[in-house]
């Protein structure tokens, strides 16, 4: 039995916060954060909405999606690093407030690769058997832990939820291969004190090595080759990372997700959001092998290659 997506979802906040609007309130500027992160604006959650409450948006358009209930779920894994407080989890709110009676529920905390992390859970789930329908969903309100103050990493985080209905698909579909790993050494680069901290150059050069690596790895383990991939959809973190990323499998630019521009690092919501806004725009079709590769704290990193299709 082959694990694959059934249904995808997401949400973005209204509010658009651009780098002008930065510009007025620190020592920043549009061409500085454009050059270096390819970031041009990003998505704020307003005080009113917390992360629960994104997450159950994205969660009700994949269960629509996929055209099952929430009383069909097995399982919600909620990958995320702000939750609304330590707990209950996440994926307990989920569960209550979309009514996934029989859902067991829990959340992963991987920061930025959470969304690989809950994917790959799930397909071991589902393919022992032991459950049929998995909800994972990635969502993240950055907003709240991040210091305005701080110009370094201000500009860059952005809140917003993807999920995606992970289930049987039919043969030749379906997650392929997987890499997880950490680097536990590395998690005084990238951690929250009170708000995020970060060595923005140690980071850089971890996600450079890693993300091209681990693409690599999952399509020798899947069998196929740089020329069998049809969409990259890396982290949305920086675009020079992603660009490394995408020569290291000689992709042409045109087969590379980028949505970094218009949303910012999302963390854990950065891969479901664009796989959402590719397959909308018809650039991820029936039969086409997709490799997913995101990179967080911790440090942690997680890759998948996947034939698209149910």
């Amino acid at each position: 039995m082959n694990a694959g997506i059934i249904g995808i979802g997401r949400y973005t906040p209204e509010k658009i916060v651009t780098n002008a609007d930065l510009e007025k309130v620190m020592d920043t500027s549009d061409e500085w954060i454009r050059t270096r992160t390819g970031i041009e604006e990003r998505r704020i959650a307003d005080d009113s909405m917390d992360t629960s409450q994104m997450g159950i948006l994205a969660a009700e358009k994949a269960l629509e999606d996929a055209g099952i209930a929430a009383e069909d779920l097995d399982l919600i894994l909620v990958a995320t690093v702000t939750p609304d407080q330590p707990f209950p989890s996440v994926a307990c709110m989920l569960q209550e407030k979309l009514g996934a009676k029989k859902a067991a529920a829990m959340d992963i905390s991987a920061a930025c690769a959470g969304f690989m992390y809950g994917m790959i859970t799930a397909k071991q789930f589902i393919e022992t058997g032991a459950y049929k329908h998995v909800l994972v969903v990635g969502v993240e309100k950055l907003s709240k832990i991040t210091d305005w103050n701080d110009r370094n990493t201000a500009v860059l985080f952005g809140d917003g939820a993807g999920a995606a209905i992970i289930g049987p698909v039919s043969d030749g579909k379906g997650i392929l291969s997987f890499e997880l790993g950490a680097d536990g050494t590395g998690g005084k680069h990238l951690y929250q004190d009170e708000y995020i901290i970060m060595n923005g150059r140690e980071v850089f050069k971890f996600a450079v090595r890693q993300m091209g690596e681990s693409s690599v790895n999952v399509l020798e383990k899947a069998g196929l080759s740089k020329e069998d991939v049809d969409f990259l959809i890396p982290h949305q973190a920086n675009i020079r990372i992603m660009e490394a990323a995408r020569e290291r499998l000689d992709l042409p630019v045109e087969k590379m997700s980028k949505t970094v521009h218009k949303y910012g690092n999302t963390s854990a919501a950065s891969i479901p959001i664009s796989l959402v806004e590719e397959v909308e725009a018809g650039k991820i079709k029936d039969g086409d092998v997709i490799v997913m590769v995101g990179f967080g704290g911790g440090l942690t990193w997680g890759a998948i290659a996947i034939r698209w299709g149910r």
